[in-house]
């Protein structure tokens, strides 16, 4: 018998946002036939096309299936596009009070078909995520990280290399347990071992990289610059996939102003946005005293 929190069994029990929508704006499935998990989530959005008015889902699964589902639903109702997909598995999980941890799976597959169906809406997938795949869709894949390493469960390599990521995973068994690799005939477990550690080696690089850069500081010149790519290259994309944007205005010091348009101007949640994404962004990406400030119109 699991051990679920109360907030997982009231979910489990009494699941919000169940159904399905006719006419959702964005559609995302994704299934295990193998171990019979199975989920589908329907998004609406209002007129601007920026914000989930509505979502309902349909799933095959345990009690933790069926809770995180719920979970995700009530996380993402009413939030703008950027902001929903943000949503990961540790926040379904967090939002349920936790999960087992052999059930942390049911959470990754909300997440992903939170991705599929946002993809799905933008024309950038068909929302159908099969076992083993990245909820984004096909990919050119150079390095052959689409391969199945897991073929119990049809899980990639790109999958387990997500998994380890997004939840800095460090054994085999956690693995297992994020997307059931290793979890049938256990051949591919020496294979997960290899992944993890030459993830973790990657990931040592590339901390000594940032710090080395960190070591250095910057010109004022290299800071601006560095603001700007980061606000053309990452930030502006995603806010125009929404249909909204922003403008560079000004550079005082530690202070980054900036103009919000389409969507975002006179967004309730732009100040959030701001906050919570793009100055943490500049944070993480130029330097961690950067404050972003929306110009003042007095």
């Amino acid at each position: 018998m699991w051990d679920y929190t109360p907030k997982v069994m009231e979910h489990f029990l009494h699941p919000r946002n169940v159904g399905e929508i006719a006419d959702a704006d964005g559609v995302g499935e994704v299934g295990n036939i193998t171990c019979g998990d199975a989920l589908k989530l329907y998004i609406k959005l209002d007129p601007s096309k920026t914000r989930i008015v509505d979502v309902k889902f349909q799933t095959f699964g345990c009690a933790s299936a069926i809770a995180s589902a719920s979970a995700l639903t009530e996380l993402i109702l009413g939030k703008p596009l950027v902001e929903a997909e943000r949503v990961t598995n540790q926040d379904i999980a967090a939002f349920l009070g936790e999960l087992p941890e052999e059930k942390m799976h049911c959470s990754v597959m909300g997440m992903e078909a939170l991705h599929a169906a946002i993809a799905n809406f933008r024309g950038t997938g068909d929302g159908k995520v099969t076992a083993g795949e990245h909820a984004v869709g096909v990919t050119y894949d150079p390095a052959g990280l689409d391969r199945t390493v897991c073929f119990c469960f049809s899980v990639s390599e790109r999958k387990i290399r997500d998994v380890i990521k997004a939840n800095s995973l460090t054994t085999v068994d956690e693995v297992t347990h994020y997307c059931k690799a290793g979890g049938g005939c256990g051949g591919c477990k020496d294979e997960i071992a290899k992944i993890l550690q030459a993830v973790h080696g990657e990931a040592a690089r590339e901390a000594r990289s940032v710090a080395a850069a960190a070591a250095a500081p910057l010109t004022n010149l290299q800071r601006i610059r560095r603001i700007e790519s980061v606000l053309a290259d990452e930030v502006r994309p995603a806010l125009k996939a929404d249909g909204g944007d922003l403008e560079l205005v000004d550079i005082v010091g530690d202070r980054v102003v900036v103009r919000l348009q389409g969507s975002c101007a006179g967004c309730p949640g732009a100040h959030m946005t701001l906050k919570r994404w793009v100055e943490a962004r500049l944070r993480e990406r130029v330097s961690p005293g950067l404050v972003v400030e929306e110009e003042s119109l007095s």
